[in-house]
């Protein structure tokens, strides 16, 4: 089974343009993979869709992951080297730019697709 890491940005945009992001992912057949330190960054965050996003996640499955401490992309990206099969949930370009494999993003506003 495949396996997607969600990072902050993604879950937070999915969260904003409403799109049902644990659903569409289990339709593609994969595992969902979210790190504490991400799950911490959205419970630091004020507002509305921070709010929305945790309360997504505590009634949704997902396996929580530990990535280590200090910072969190640069952190992803160390997981992502040693875990070649996972594929990577973001928005952020910079991130983008950094991973060499797969990489889940949104297209059209509404469309997970995998590039």
């Amino acid at each position: 089974m495949k396996r997607v890491l969600l990072d902050t940005n993604f879950i937070l945009t999915c969260v904003k343009q409403k799109i049902d992001f644990f659903e569409d992912i289990k339709f593609m057949g994969m595992e969902i993979l979210i790190p504490e330190q991400v799950i911490g960054e959205i419970q630091k965050l004020k507002g509305p869709y921070s709010e929305i996003s945790l309360s997504l996640l505590n009634k949704s499955e997902f396996k929580k992951i530990d990535i280590g401490r200090g910072h969190v992309d640069k952190n992803i990206v160390k997981f992502v080297a040693k875990n070649k099969d996972v594929i990577v949930a973001t928005l952020d370009r910079e991130l983008k730019d950094k991973i060499k494999g797969h990489k889940l993003v949104i297209r059209g506003k509404k469309k997970l697709e995998i590039v």
